[in-house]
């Protein structure tokens, strides 16, 4: 367990104040925005002395964790972890593996973080390969997507340890009851796909009691399954076709609403359930992606994160060791 700051049992968070597109002042004011909406999370902030110190001094469940480097979002992940032994990152990551706290949370470069939670976190015991798992949200319902990047090229039986994770997450996090899985595939039919997914829905069928078959890419919006499983380079793919269609496409409906005084009249009436609509698609809701199968919690937001979006994911790494997540995957992944 971790040693705790204040010697409770709150979760503790490291947070990457590097870590983004939109610089310190932004982590550091989600990290303030985090702090006011649970009493109970504690933070290490980590990163320059001069930036964490003076942060941390005024803030009772903040403490600092110093750390000299950044890894930018153009270095190669690997080499950087590996040349960059006082990265925000690389400390970060350090500090769960030591019991310092439970959980990281960055809004940095994805594959740096990847490779930091792998080398210096974990893996837990017998899973092969940890998978980046999402949060597809829509108005039908939330689907949870694994790999979404972490595994380019996988083996069959990999995709067997991704549902299972998935599943857990989805169960203790998202809030679905008894959530099945499907195959991202290109037809529902047993008999669709490539050699490789022909190969995943045997062994998904042979060893999931929960399998519901093969999904193809129009049931991740309409919600027919709970957790979609695919190798990460074709879950990459999806969602970010997803994202920048539905991106796009809000743009579009605002021109139309925008248009004319009719239309923007008609826009001011429909305000408050297009934004309730809008929050219920927010992928900022569940803070970003978690790194499933290291032995700690590991979420990385999104670059070009707010700090709504560093609050969100600063407490959805804290409801995610509150809930025993490593423990339960524990349970299930033999």
């Amino acid at each position: 367990m971790a040693e705790q700051l204040s010697g409770s049992d709150a979760p503790v968070v490291v947070v990457d104040v590097l870590g983004g597109d939109n610089g310190h002042d932004v982590v550091l004011t989600g990290i303030d925005l985090a702090l006011a909406a649970d009493p109970r999370v504690e933070v290490l902030a980590c990163g320059p002395a001069q930036i964490v110190d003076v942060f941390a001094s005024t803030r009772p469940r903040v403490q600092p964790l110093h750390a000299t480097q950044n890894i930018e979002m153009n270095e190669h992940p690997a080499s950087a972890v590996r040349a960059k032994k006082d990265s925000t990152i690389v400390v970060g990551c350090k500090a769960v593996k030591e019991g310092r706290a439970q959980g990281f949370f960055s809004a940095g470069s994805t594959g740096a973080c990847l490779a930091g939670a792998t080398l210096f976190i974990g893996r837990i015991r017998g899973i092969s390969r940890p998978a980046l798992c999402h949060v597809i949200p829509s108005p039908a319902g939330n689907v949870v997507m694994s790999d979404i990047g972490a595994n380019a090229d996988c083996k069959p039986e990999w995709l067997v340890q991704f549902a299972q994770m998935a599943t857990v997450y989805a169960e203790k996090i998202v809030g679905k009851e008894h959530p099945s899985v499907a195959l991202l595939n290109i037809g529902s039919e047993d008999t669709k796909g490539s050699q490789f997914a022909q190969e995943c829905h045997q062994v998904l069928k042979d060893n999931l009691p929960n399998f519901a078959g093969n999904a193809e890419g129009g049931d991740l919006v309409c919600a027919k399954y709970d957790v979609v499983v695919t190798d990460g380079f074709t879950g990459n793919v999806a969602l970010k076709t997803l994202e920048g269609t539905s991106k796009e496409l809000l743009k579009a409906v605002k021109g139309v609403m925008m248009s004319n005084l009719a239309t923007k009249l008609g826009a001011l009436a429909m305000k408050r359930g297009l934004n309730g609509l809008k929050t219920r698609m927010s992928a900022d809701t569940y803070g970003g992606a978690p790194l499933l199968g290291v032995n700690g919690v590991c979420l990385i937001g999104h670059g070009n994160s707010n700090p709504e979006a560093i609050k969100s994911g600063i407490l959805a790494t804290a409801r995610m060791i509150e809930a025993n997540l490593v423990e339960e995957i524990v349970k299930v992944v033999k």
